[in-house]
């Protein structure tokens, strides 16, 4: 007897093209129903991209008429409408960025929970794994990457007229702090937060790359839409603390990322604990936290950060804990989060 269990299960093995991970770890299977053999099913994708659209909806019709018992299949993919480009700003539309194969965000619903930080170290940890990475400071008034990553000067100008990231530790870096004095402040509205971040995307020449990071400021306002209206995103990553105060605003960036229809790659708990030098664990801000909400969101947990003075050290000298000590357990740490990324996509 077919079931909507059975249902499940089958399309289970229906992998979201371009990813290790299927269309029910997703979330997309929003309806099922089963009358005797005849099964419907409804998936709601993230992406207006109608070559994806017929890959899944191919594949799912597959493995349900394989299922015993099925006899007819129907299913009906739901899409998003792209992006309607404001006239005479062909910017305002997405726009693959030339050379970049995969952009994720890295994003927090809210300061102080060391996005930054995972950012470089993730990156760092990515080239180190042979990729081809970039990084970008998409925190326009508070840009902490140069700093981390120990980068000084001003980027220069090819003969395209486009600016050319400046390369610490193998990663390609931009950012708002390379243009500026550092004690200069960036006073400005959402117009000109929105045009610097679509120059920093597609008016920089990144070259090639495997994975192009993206630092998100704190919050869900003018340059995460920015960024999700410009360029079409692979991925969000949430990074959290353990405490109710951290999560209570994650689950709004996973909302964020949901209204831009962005998958999220996972939740990733940093600062989880603390290991006295008498090998006593402290769990400062408790723990556990972030693997439960990813659990509650039915997203990856992508594993988490204990609090390591290497880590802060390394930020504050322009050496990633990732690039200065590299078989420190802080530098594992973030290698393992690098590893699991990398799962997500088929090599």
């Amino acid at each position: 007897m077919v079931t909507q269990a059975s249902v499940l299960d089958a399309l289970k093995s229906v992998k979201y093209p371009g990813f290790s991970r299927d269309v029910v770890s997703f979330g997309l299977v929003k309806q099922v129903e089963v009358k005797g053999g005849e099964v419907r099913v409804v998936l709601q994708l993230t992406s207006a991209n109608e070559e994806a659209a017929g890959q899944i909806r191919s594949a799912a019709g597959d493995v349900l008429r394989r299922i015993p018992g099925v006899e007819k299949v129907q299913v009906e993919i739901l899409q998003p409408s792209g992006p309607a480009p404001a006239p005479g700003n062909p910017l305002s539309s997405q726009t693959k960025v030339p050379g970049v194969a995969r952009i994720l965000a890295v994003a927090s619903g809210k300061g102080g929970v060391g996005k930054s930080t995972c950012s470089v170290n993730l990156a760092c940890a990515l080239n180190q794994s042979g990729l081809r990475v970039g990084l970008l400071d998409c925190d326009i008034y508070g840009p902490s990457i140069p700093l981390m990553m120990g980068v000084h000067g001003r980027p220069s100008v090819n003969e395209r007229e486009q600016l050319v990231p400046l390369v610490a530790h193998g990663v390609r870096v931009m950012s708002m702090g390379l243009l500026i004095p550092d004690d200069q402040p960036v006073v400005w509205r959402g117009p000109m937060i929105t045009k610097t971040i679509q120059q920093f995307l597609l008016a920089v020449d990144w070259g090639d790359l495997d994975f192009l990071l993206v630092d998100l400021p704190p919050g869900t306002g003018d340059a995460q839409l920015s960024l999700c209206q410009t360029v079409p995103l692979d991925g969000g990553m949430v990074v959290t603390t353990p405490q109710e105060a951290s999560l209570g605003v994650v689950r709004k960036g996973i909302a964020m990322f949901n209204k831009v229809h962005v998958p999220i790659l996972g939740i990733v708990e940093n600062m989880s604990y603390f290991t006295t030098p008498q090998g006593e664990r402290m769990e400062i801000f408790g723990h556990g936290g972030g693997r439960q909400e990813a659990a509650r969101q039915n997203v990856p947990f992508l594993g988490e950060i204990p609090i390591y003075t290497e880590i802060r050290e390394g930020g504050d000298r322009g050496m990633p804990v990732t690039v200065s000590a590299p078989n420190h357990a802080a530098a594992q740490a973030f290698k393992r989060i690098a590893d699991q990324v990398q799962k997500i996509w088929r090599e």
